[in-house]
C-alpha cells in the first residue's frame, strides 16, 4: 500500500487546486456522469495545484513510482478556524501517513479590510486543539509542519507592519507548537527572506506572499529534506 502524504493549508498550499476540481466537476457534469459523492472525491484527488505539493509529486514519483499517494487539501482564504473546521472531513477521515501543515498568514490578512483576521493567542490554542484531536484519530501519523512567512511585496506593504508582527506572533505559534508535537519544522521565513536578500522579493514570491514557481520549487526542495528524515 502506497504511503499517504497529504498537504493542508491555505492558497500557498492550494495553488489554484480548488480551481481545477471544480473545473473536473464541471466536465463530469456536462459529461452526464452521475458520480456519488465518494466517487467524485476519488477522481479529483489527482488535482494537486501548480505549486509545492505537485513539485514533491513530481520528484518522489520519479524516484520511487508507485511508492506514494499525494493528496492536497489546500484551500484559498483559509485560516486556522476554517482549517479546524473540516479537519474530520480533510484531515482525519483521509487517513494519511504523514501531513504536511502550511497556515498562518490569512489569519492576519483578513483582519485590515475585512475585520476577520484571528488573532494570536486564538490561532495558537485553535491550532493546538486541532493537533491534538488529529494526533489521538491517528496516532501513527508523521507531521511536518511549515512556519507562516512573509515579505514586503505589493500584497503586503500597504500593511506590512501588521503583516510583519501578526506573522512573526504567529511564527512563534508554529515553533512551539511543532516542539510539543515533536514535530520538525521548515523554517519558511528565513527560507525566503534569505533568498530574497540574495536576489529580490519578486524572483520568490509574487506578492510577497504567494510564490512564484522559482519559490514554489525552493519550497519544495526544503520540505523533501525533512521528509527524508522522517
Amino acid at each position: 500500500m502506497a504511503t499517504r502524504i497529504l498537504f493542508t493549508g491555505d492558497s500557498i498550499t492550494d495553488a489554484s487546486r480548488t480551481d481545477q476540481v471544480k473545473a473536473m466537476e464541471e466536465m463530469f457534469t456536462r459529461m452526464g456522469e452521475r458520480l456519488k459523492m465518494d466517487e467524485r472525491a476519488e477522481r479529483t484527488n489527482t488535482a494537486l495545484g501548480t505549486g509545492y505539493p505537485l513539485l514533491v509529486a513530481a520528484q518522489l514519483g520519479a524516484e520511487e513510482p508507485g511508492k506514494y499517494e499525494i493528496l492536497n487539501r489546500g484551500i484559498a482564504g483559509n485560516r486556522i478556524v476554517d482549517l479546524d473546521a473540516r479537519v474530520k472531513v480533510d484531515l482525519i477521515n483521509l487517513k494519511p501517513d504523514v501531513l504536511s501543515i502550511l497556515v498562518g498568514v490569512n489569519d492576519i490578512a483578513h483582519e485590515p479590510t475585512l475585520h476577520n483576521g484571528v488573532d494570536e493567542v486564538k490561532f495558537e490554542r485553535v491550532y493546538d486543539y486541532m493537533l491534538a484531536e488529529i494526533l489521538k484519530a491517528l496516532p501513527n501519523l508523521k507531521l511536518i509542519m511549515v512556519e507562516p512567512y512573509v515579505l514586503k511585496g505589493k500584497g503586503t506593504e500597504e500593511f506590512w507592519d501588521i503583516f510583519n508582527e501578526g506573522t512573526a506572533l504567529r511564527r512563534e505559534a508554529v515553533r512551539r507548537l511543532a516542539k510539543k508535537y515533536g514535530a520538525p519544522l521548515l523554517p519558511a521565513q528565513k527560507l525566503f527572506s534569505d533568498a530574497a536578500a540574495a536576489t529580490s522579493v519578486t524572483d520568490w514570491t509574487m506578492d510577497g506572499v504567494h510564490p512564484t514557481p522559482a519559490g514554489h520549487w525552493m519550497l519544495a526542495q526544503e520540505w523533501l529534506k525533512i521528509f527524508r528524515t522522517l
